[in-house]
């Protein structure tokens, strides 16, 4: 049977605590609330169904973050999209920032197996002065288990109304896409890291953080291609390719560490199971 799973998640602000209540149906689940750096900013970490997703399975996560608060959600894993059977798998990810909250969506990559059907969205609206830093990472295949991605295909939406619309359809039989240097040039791993806002950054702000990330990005042998720019005055967008997911994830972690001090005046204090 297929899973058919929905995660709500509401973030209040309480007495200067940033405080989570949610409710689930199916298998999504959210482990306790966590705060390493002191009340002000909840960490949560998101688990996804045992096994990962398979042709019919539906997961719709939820969150919205009121006034005032901070919150930081990560994964354990990667989201595994398996093969399928002709049904696709589909995940759709809603996030909405009330004014002055903060929101900080951290997930580990989505993984589509050779022969997947895989959608994956995420669309987030931000009030005035509310401001989201998210990454979508996607890797296709298990090279180093000798599985490329020759069969299947793997559809994402990445948007932020007004500001940002990211939409691609990566079919394993489309060696253009994949292969040209208009393309991927060879590349199995694409991320995109936002820093985005519902109010204008302001030239000065946005220079300096366009500045921020990429002195993050410069430097290293790992063949991560990379490059930041501001299509606009409310959005910082960071693009990468590279051959294999844990160099790229590096990379953008990196960026996630200058931004968060240079943008809210944060200490880069990682989620603590990205060291489990």
């Amino acid at each position: 049977m297929p899973w058919h799973a929905h995660l709500n998640l509401d973030y209040r602000l309480a007495a200067q605590r940033t405080v989570l209540r949610h409710e689930h149906d199916g298998p999504l689940r959210i482990f306790k609330s966590l705060y390493p750096e002191g009340d002000a900013v909840c960490h949560n970490v998101l688990i996804h169904p045992p096994g990962g997703l398979v042709g019919g399975d539906v997961l719709e996560v939820a969150v919205h973050v009121g006034s005032g608060a901070h919150g930081l959600i990560s994964t354990p894993g990667a989201t595994r999209f398996y093969a399928s059977d002709g049904l696709p798998a589909t995940q759709r990810v809603a996030l909405t920032l009330d004014a002055g909250a903060r929101l900080e969506w951290l997930p580990l990559e989505a993984l589509a197996y050779p022969g997947c059907s895989a959608h994956n969205t995420l669309r987030a609206t931000l009030a005035e002065g509310a401001e989201l830093m998210a990454w979508d990472v996607t890797a296709l295949g298990l090279p180093l288990a000798g599985q490329p991605f020759t069969q299947g295909s793997f559809s994402q939406r990445l948007e932020i109304p007004g500001l940002w619309l990211e939409q691609a359809r990566i079919d394993a039989a489309d060696s253009r896409l994949l292969d040209s240097p208009l393309g991927l040039g060879g590349q199995r791993c694409l991320g995109t890291l936002l820093l985005a806002s519902g109010t204008a950054f302001g030239r000065e702000r946005r220079e300096q953080l366009l500045e921020v990330a990429r002195a993050a990005l410069d430097g290293g042998a790992d063949g991560v291609l990379t490059g930041a720019t501001c299509p606009n005055p409310q959005t910082l967008v960071v693009r990468a390719m590279a051959p294999l997911v844990e160099p790229l994830m590096a990379r953008l972690q990196r960026v996630w560490a200058a931004l968060r001090p240079a943008a809210w005046g944060l200490g880069a204090t990682p989620p603590r199971i990205w060291r489990v």
